[in-house]
Order: structure tokens, then C-alpha cells, then sequence
């Protein structure tokens, strides 16, 4: 018998001070059997930083063909593709061909950088692709958050971001790689 995702409900306090963004949102995600904690505290976090009406979690893992979030107009068409962790490349030409704009949110151990070298040169061609690398000591503390029902804080001012919830809080400062 197959497994089955863990419905997970958060409350997200958005002030985002950069974008003036401040906002009370309700979501229900999916956590794929497969996903770490970690990925979907990122993916959390990616959908606070992207706020803007109308955007939405995919299937994300369960569809190959999906971003983890996205934003679709009236006509069906991807305004905006968000995804998160280290695709292949061909993965993000697609991704690049189908959306108006697409966002990488990175994070991982020791696996950023080098990934980062290895694809740099051809990921350069896709105009509409901004990647933020994520530092992997704030991530794993977003995980150590993740709960079935969750109230988070999420605080962004000059580009430095605060995530948190009752017991723990991190300080991150991502780094724009492309974009």
C-alpha cells in the first residue's frame, strides 16, 4: 500500500517591509512521503517571499510537470513558477519556457555550490530565471519548525529575513546567485 501525504495547515503573519507585503495567510500543503522537513519549510518560506494574490501550491512531487507553487492567470497561463532545491538543467529550461518568470529557492549542505558551478553558464541564458540560494545552517532550524499545524512569523526588511514561530527564530540572508 502506497503511502499517503501529511496534510499540514499554517498561519502566516507576512510582513514584508521590501515589497510592502503585510499579510495574514492561511494555507494547507501536502507533504509528500518523500519530503524532508527541510523542503517544506522551504517551500513555505518561498511561498511568504512570493506572496501576491492568486498564488497557490501545486502538486509539487506528485506531478513532474508542475513547479511546487505557481501562479496562473485567467487564461490558464504560468505568470510565475516557483520551485525549490537543485533541479536539472533541462528541468529549468522547461520550467523557463512555460512561465513568465520562474523562481529557485536553493538550500542543502555542501551540494549549493557546487551545483551552482556546474550549471551557472548554461542557466544564464534564461532571462526570466532568478535563483536565491538559501544558507543551509537557517533551513535546517526552519525544519525543526515543521509541525501539523503551524503559526509562523515571517519578517523581511532590507533584504534579511526573519522566520519563526513560538519556540525557535532564525535569521536568514539569502543570496541572489541569478537575477
Amino acid at each position: 500500500m502506497a503511502l499517503k501525504a501529511t496534510i499540514l495547515k499554517a498561519n502566516l503573519s507576512l510582513s514584508d517591509m521590501d515589497r510592502h507585503v503585510y499579510q495574514d495567510i492561511s494555507v494547507t500543503l501536502a507533504q509528500h512521503p518523500s519530503e524532508n522537513a527541510q523542503r517544506v519549510m522551504v517551500r513555505l518560506l518561498a511561498f511568504a517571499l512570493e506572496y501576491q494574490d492568486g498564488l497557490s501550491f501545486s502538486k509539487g512531487l506528485c506531478v513532474e510537470d508542475e513547479p511546487d507553487i505557481w501562479l496562473k492567470n485567467y487564461s490558464d497561463e504560468i505568470e510565475l513558477w516557483l520551485s525549490v532545491g537543485l533541479p536539472e538543467e533541462k528541468w529549468l529550461k522547461k520550467a523557463s519556457n512555460r512561465a513568465k518568470q520562474v523562481v529557485l529557492y536553493t538550500y542543502g549542505e555542501n551540494n549549493q555550490g557546487p551545483w551552482w558551478q556546474k550549471n551557472q553558464n548554461t542557466l544564464r541564458q534564461y532571462t526570466n530565471l532568478k535563483i536565491i540560494s538559501l544558507p543551509y545552517s537557517a533551513t535546517s532550524v526552519m525544519a525543526e519548525m515543521l509541525t501539523r499545524t503551524m503559526a509562523l512569523t515571517v519578517t523581511v526588511q532590507d533584504g534579511e529575513i526573519w522566520f519563526s514561530d513560538e519556540q525557535h527564530s532564525v535569521h536568514l540572508i539569502p543570496e541572489t546567485l541569478q537575477g
